[in-house]
């Protein structure tokens, strides 16, 4: 006798005492049948709680019977107590339980069957029927029997109750008679929503009829069709629906026997959908509503069935009806066995993945809903704001105009029905490709694109945020943003920033190297960057000089209708600082950002590049444009007050030296503070000139960031610092910035020469980067950029005696651990924002890039790094 029982669930024996409930497990994990851990025995519960697997209680007086009986009664809760919670956590697990116990009274099988449902696991009942006769012989063998008497009334209630079990609820009942036991046999079905990757699945989003569009995908992605008129890929890949592959388009009729096809030939998946299942019971017969698109298959049917004989018109009818209601809830694609993709229609809890039930089902077709709006459509809910685990969800359901990624989960549902894009997502790439729609075959009054597009520009919720929130990131994963910095990012956002359509991006902090210099008398030095790329498997590097000047973001559009466009507002542009305050004031802003249009509208630029806005990641001197007060009340004043008073202390000393030696070594040591407070004073000074009017501001652009169709992510730091020459050719605000390749040992001998030279003139320093924009050592995002100081500037920034032996031996201590994290987790942050903004996402989406990024800024690290 074969039993066929699932991968996951309770298997509960039911039987009296003696009826073979142990010795049948013992067995099969002796064949390895099943396994050890499967098995969960209240006799061993017993003993595990009390040391004690039977009380026997009979042939006693009274009071001692009674008193034995409470001790086993309260010995078995406590046993079944803890055999509960550990059934409940193997549940939880999607894992196989059997429970060898008798399980004869209704309750006791009540409460496994309400725990399978609570988490969606099968629940089945072996069923051992043994002669009474039987079970008292094999009794009178044990080495603890339990009696006859007790043994006739297990047996009698096993006789009233075996025949309500069937009427229980179980999955499934097995009903084995003794003679019967010793030849069964075990087979355990495999979990049929789990799925190995083999060569790589591509993910299809909702496709609604759009049968000519996903042709073309498909051949896009590389499939072609065979001999049997499927497509299949060279490589033995295999494609993926996430469900609704009919409704509303004008092919429902041809895609859904196109998948029936290649789903039987094993050459694809399909998953089940809230179209799929509402087609699938019209199908069937029910009483079905058919609306919202739906009608638009029926009329296809109809058709089909003017055009065939009425047999051929059932068959298909039954073949569809069965493939649309056999489709799964979801899949989980492994790899080596280790679940890495979960894909679903409509969005799926942690706790059910990998498990089935009718709600999950009802689940994954519809999302997480909360009641239905006035035009009678679902509410939607964030479930994926849920999603912990580290599997990446791919789903559909919900039309935005770009895949969205969100707390590890990809909707991939572009509304191609409805005039967007039919996308896939392919794996373990995690590469997009799509095609766009013919046109808008929907005819609905309310296309969710345009709907969305109404609300990109609408204000953030801020209750997402400022309790901490995460960010997926495309370069750097998950980022976790924590409430006691968000909230003062939020205060900032609110108060004191630029208006959040134009804060499109905060650039990240840079760190300096992360060793000390390896030279006795200098705390940084180009060296220890370079060895930190080279460290990194990077060879080339760019270096460029670094100015003394204020970091500002620039976002430049052609006209104010494209600005409309794009942040809802007519403006040319606005240049705001690394915090996002606005750099300069009102007046000064629109009369620069006037002036940059005109140059750039000469120049052709926004046509030759056919882009609506430019963005610019740049540095504006001088220094005293916003520095100007920390100028006047720390450094000036410093300067002034270090040089009075070291001189006069000087003067004194060396009136005094000729009279006493002792005296000489203090007035050396004061000439060399003399000299460290003019080193002070002439390092700020360098920076700072006279900027009356707007003529004399400088803009040293380094990173074009973005046009209105792409990002220059992609492009190597050669390229950025080529645009830099050419931005100076157009407007006579934008100057150069000098800059050095490193390819060898002798390129970066020159470039410490170069640095070595710039820095003694008192110049900040330079920045290294590697030499594309993004840099990754066996996937792991390395630092976009280390600035290296010189020793003059490093005297306003650690104090006019730092170079003294003590104070510098102290400072080569510092820690830059943390400032490498932030700086590494800010750029990561910057990347996604902008790219979410080039792809035109909502404002809340982009908003929280930006908002994280201020977040971590307002995290506790020591400034001077």
């Amino acid at each position: 006798m074969q039993l066929t029982l699932p991968y996951s669930g309770i298997i509960l024996l039911t039987g009296p005492s003696n009826s073979g409930k142990s010795t049948l497990l013992k067995r099969l994990i002796d064949e390895q049948q099943i396994l050890p851990s499967e098995v969960i025995s209240s006799d061993d519960f017993r003993i595990m709680v009390s040391n004690i697997e039977f009380i026997d209680w009979r042939n006693r007086p009274k009071e001692e019977a009674d008193g034995l009986f409470d001790e086993y009664q309260q010995i078995s809760q406590e046993a079944f107590d803890m055999m509960d919670a550990l059934i409940e956590s193997r549940c939880r697990l999607n894992k196989l339980t059997f429970v060898d116990a008798t399980h004869l009274q209704p309750d006791d099988r009540k409460k496994y069957i309400s725990l399978a449902r609570k988490h969606h696991v099968p629940v089945m009942a072996l069923v051992l029927d043994t002669a009474q006769e039987t079970l008292l012989e094999r009794d009178a063998l044990r080495e603890n029997p339990r009696g006859s008497r007790r043994i006739k009334q297990q047996f009698q209630v096993f006789k009233r109750e075996k025949r309500f079990i069937k009427k229980e609820g179980f999955t499934a009942v097995y009903m084995i008679d003794a003679n019967e036991l010793a030849n069964v046999e075990i087979y355990k079905r495999a979990n049929p929503v789990e799925i190995d990757l083999h060569e790589g699945i591509d993910v299809i989003g909702d496709i609604h009829g759009c049968f000519d569009e996903m042709i073309a995908l498909l051949e896009k992605l590389g499939y072609e069709k065979n001999e049997e008129d499927l497509y299949v890929h060279p490589e033995g890949r295999k494609f993926v629906s996430v469900g609704d592959v009919m409704n509303r388009g004008p092919k429902s009729l041809e895609t859904m026997m196109f998948f029936l096809r290649h789903v039987k030939a094993g050459a694809a998946y399909m998953i089940d959908s809230n179209h799929g299942w509402k087609i699938a019971r019209w199908l069937d017969g029910r009483n079905v509503t058919l609306s919202h698109g739906d009608e638009k298959v029926a009329e296809e049917f109809t058709k089909y069935e003017e055009m065939n004989d009425a047999e051929q018109s059932i068959q298909l009818k039954n073949e569809l009806k069965e493939f649309l209601l056999e489709a799964p809830s979801h899949y989980v694609f492994k790899k080596n066995n280790i679940p890495v993709l979960v894909c679903t229609h409509a969005g799926i809890k942690d706790e059910f993945i990998g498990k089935q039930s009718h709600q999950i089902s009802d689940f994954c077709r519809y999302g997480d809903t909360d009641g239905f709006d006035e035009d009678g459509k679902p509410i939607r809910k964030d479930w994926f704001v849920h999603h912990k685990k580290s599997v990446l969800i791919i789903w559909g359901h919900d039309p935005k105009p770009q895949p969205l990624l969100m707390n590890q989960t990809i909707n991939i549902d572009q509304g191609a029905v409805f005039g967007g894009q039919l996308t896939a997502f392919r794996y373990p790439e995690q590469t997009f490709a799509a095609v766009k729609a013919e046109k808008d075959y929907s005819g609905a009054d309310n296309n969710p694109l345009k709907e969305w597009e109404k609300k990109r520009l609408d204000p953030p919720n801020i209750g997402k945020f400022i309790n901490g929130y995460s960010v997926l990131t495309e370069e750097a994963g998950e980022i976790r943003v924590f409430d006691d910095t968000v909230k003062p990012a939020i205060d900032t956002v609110s108060h004191f920033t630029v208006p959040i359509e134009q804060l499109v991006y905060i650039p990240p902090t840079m760190s300096p190297t992360p060793n000390p210099s390896s030279l006795s008398s200098y705390l940084e030095h180009p060296q220890e960057a370079i060895d930190y790329y080279r460290g990194h498997g990077i060879e080339t590097l760019v270096a460029e000089k670094k100015h003394m000047d204020s970091r500002a973001v620039l976002l430049l559009f052609r006209n104010e209708t494209a600005a409309r466009k794009y942040i809802g507002t007519g403006t040319l542009g606005a240049i705001y600082t690394r915090t996002g305050r606005r750099f300069f004031d009102k007046t000064t802003e629109k009369t620069v950002v006037s002036a940059l249009n005109e140059d750039l509208q000469r120049a052709g630029y926004f046509d030759t590049n056919q882009t609506d806005f430019i963005l610019l990641d740049a540095e504006i001197m001088p220094w005293n444009l916003k520095a100007k007060e920390l100028i006047s009340s720390q450094y000036a004043h410093v300067a002034e007050n270090a040089l009075l008073d070291r001189t006069i202390l000087k003067n004194k000393l060396s009136a005094a030296a000729g009279r006493h030696d002792a005296i000489q070594s203090w007035l050396e040591e004061h000439h060399e503070k003399v000299n460290n407070a003019l080193v002070f004073k002439e390092v700020f000074q360098k920076y700072c000139w006279d900027i009356e009017g707007v003529q004399n501001i400088q803009i040293a652009p380094f990173h074009v960031l973005a046009h209105s169709g792409e990002t220059f992510f992609h492009k190597p730091h050669m390229w950025h610092m080529e645009k830099n020459r050419e931005f100076a050719r157009y407007s006579s605000f934008f100057v150069e910035t000098e800059w050095k390749l490193i390819h060898d040992e002798s390129s970066a001998e020159e470039v410490i020469k170069w640095w070595k030279d710039m820095t003694e003139e008192g110049h900040e320093g330079i920045v290294i980067k590697p030499e594309f924009f993004i840099a990754k050592n066996k996937g792991k995002l390395l630092q976009p950029a280390i600035k290296v100081r010189g020793r003059k500037y490093l005297n306003i920034i650690y104090g006019m005696d730092y170079l003294e032996r003590a104070n510098l031996e102290r400072l080569k201590k510092r820690n830059t651990g943390k400032k490498q994290k932030l700086a590494l987790k800010e750029f990561a942050l910057g990347v996604e924002g902008i790219q979410r903004f080039v792809n035109g996402e909502s404002l809340e989406r982009i908003h929280e890039c930006v908002l994280g990024t201020l977040a971590m800024e307002a995290d506790r690290v020591d400034p001077r790094l």
